[in-house]
């Protein structure tokens, strides 16, 4: 269980993902800083309790039209070991101290739960409180039986204009697609073997749905 501490953090996590926004190859801006909101989220925990996984929406009103943007972010104690790459920043907790903040569609430990949450073997938990699970956050696999399919983790990850493709080290050769760009609509891509949905707040206050993540097989991921 992930204990949520309401405390100081610096810098917040809205100013560690402003500069690094802009050098992502899905972020939808045209040229000038971001100007971000946080309009909703969730998070799911750690078995092991020592990394804390947050899956952050953000909407941007910098440009003639808001931007919403699905940012996973892990939270860790130490640095994750050959993952510079995925580095966003870090940043002081007023509890725990120095975090390093990941991009978490390459750490592990994300990877593992977030497969284990499509498959109702991990409950999705509520942004800001402590214990308490997030209903509103909605999972689903078409197919039963993947208990046991051994994921271990991202094998390798690449990135397009709106998602990045997680290629999992597993039995089988699934990809998680973390949709980054986020619209309004529940419907999941034609050929997916799972979703999760949640919503979230968009820019005229009223709460709107959206799917941020679909498992599909390696090679049927047309986009």
């Amino acid at each position: 269980m992930a204990i949520i501490h309401h405390t100081t953090l610096s810098p917040t996590k809205l100013e560690l993902l402003a500069p690094w926004l802009p050098d992502q190859p899905w972020y939808a801006g045209d040229g000038r800083a971001p100007e971000l909101t946080k309009t909703g989220g969730f998070r799911l925990d750690d078995p092991e309790g020592a990394v804390g996984m947050e899956f952050m929406v953000a909407t941007d009103t910098a440009g003639p039209e808001p931007v919403t943007y699905h940012v996973p972010f892990t939270y860790r104690g130490a640095p994750l070991p050959d993952a510079d790459h995925a580095l966003v920043g870090t940043l002081e907790h007023g509890v725990l101290g120095k975090r390093w903040v990941y991009d978490g569609t390459h750490d592990p430990v994300l990877v593992r739960q977030l497969f284990a949450c499509l498959i109702g073997k991990a409950a999705p938990q509520a942004q800001s409180e402590t214990d308490a699970l997030d209903p509103t956050v909605l999972p689903h696999f078409t197919e039963p039986g993947h208990e046991h399919e051994g994921a271990a983790g991202p094998e390798s990850v690449t990135q397009s204009a709106s998602a990045t493709d997680v290629h999992l080290r597993s039995s089988r050769p699934l990809v998680l697609r973390v949709h980054r760009v986020l619209t309004a609509g529940e419907e999941a891509a034609g050929g997916a073997l799972g979703h999760l949905s949640a919503p979230w707040t968009d820019a005229a206050g009223e709460t709107v749905r959206g799917v941020f993540v679909t498992a599909h097989e390696r090679g049927e991921t047309g986009r």
